[in-house]
């Protein structure tokens, strides 16, 4: 196994996995979301839009508390200019986990049954992808030799977001009987689900950059 960037400077390794779960779990509470919004279960929404936005605090608190240590221990100079840009990417990721759960809340989109699966497939494959990013980033501080072994997932599940997309989209402007105007909100939040995956491929392939700076 490869030395760890942080050279087994435990606190700020155990706050950065700590920093990574926020992320990780900010993942899975939007699909909670998202499955309530979708059954018209307001109560469990509102629960999983409470616990999603406690997790976005927790993350941010972790975000700064992490960037005092790299400045204030003197850590990593070499590279912590890529460490502070890298816990700001997967930051703004868990921000957009936020952010979707927010617009159901206050836009409340009339998302027509049939269409429901496809919303569901399309964050599942937003949520594997920004997972794969967090397993990048936990190789990039223990070992970063095993990085390339979680990236390539990223594009695949993008890859995926992309199709459901596309699919989801020629549905909803096939239906004849729907105004423009719903159609156009149920485009919205497709690709607002969709530019998470977007976003998990743009942070992996700045991490791969790192990496090979790392390496050189």
């Amino acid at each position: 196994m490869a030395e760890s960037i942080l050279k087994k400077k435990m606190g700020i390794e155990k706050e950065i996995d700590d920093f990574l779960n926020q992320v990780s779990e900010a993942g899975l509470m939007s699909k909670n979301g998202m499955d309530a919004y979708l059954k018209k279960n307001m109560e469990a929404f509102a629960q999983a839009l409470t616990s999603i936005r406690n997790t976005e605090h927790r993350g941010d608190d972790l975000r700064r508390s992490i960037e005092q240590d790299l400045y204030k221990k003197t850590l990593i100079p070499e590279s912590r200019g890529d460490v502070m840009t890298l816990l700001e990417d997967m930051d703004a990721l868990l921000d957009r986990f936020t952010g979707l759960i927010w617009q159901f809340e206050i836009e409340r989109p009339d998302i027509c049954a049939e269409f429901h699966d496809d919303f569901k497939e399309l964050l599942l494959y937003s949520v594997e992808a920004v997972e794969a990013v967090v397993r990048s980033c936990r190789a990039f501080f223990k070992d970063i030799n095993s990085v390339a072994d979680h990236i390539h997932k990223v594009i695949f599940y993008e890859k995926e977001s992309d199709k459901v997309t596309t699919r989801l989209q020629r549905a909803i402007f096939g239906r004849e009987d729907l105004r423009l105007s719903h159609k156009m909100h149920l485009r919205f939040f497709a690709k607002q689900v969709d530019r998470i995956a977007d976003e998990a491929e743009d942070v992996s392939d700045r991490l791969n950059i790192y990496v090979i700076k790392r390496t050189l």
